[in-house]
């Protein structure tokens, strides 16, 4: 597919999700934030699937996880649960681990180097 037929149609699914999340829906700042971060996180998941090359996914998983954090801390704020919290810490944790995993992988270098 054309590369400018590609960003054309990725504007016109963050225009219509603008729309749709601030013009339609009437919902909370937190549930708009949430709506917000879960359009960010399909478009990450995209990015990891048919990224152009490895270094690529490898930064899309990545920001995968710090999307995922926020979501999490976003959970907390709108419904008071700490346990919220708890699993943010332990999944930026392990993406922080993965993602050194992959860079040395990426360098053809052993995990123990």
């Amino acid at each position: 597919m054309n590369r400018t037929l590609r960003w054309f149609i990725g504007l016109l699914v963050v225009i219509a999700f603008i729309i749709f999340n601030f013009m339609v829906i009437e919902a909370g700042f937190l549930v708009r934030l949430i709506n917000i971060l879960l359009l960010c996180t399909l478009m990450i998941i995209f990015r990891v699937i048919f990224g152009p090359s490895a270094a690529d996914r490898v930064v899309a998983v990545d920001i995968f996880g710090i999307i995922i954090v926020g979501l999490l801390a976003l959970f907390f704020l709108y419904t008071g649960a700490s346990f919220f919290l708890d699993i943010a810490m332990a999944w930026a944790l392990q993406s922080f681990i993965v993602s050194l995993a992959l860079a040395k992988f990426l360098e053809g270098r052993h995990l123990d180097d």
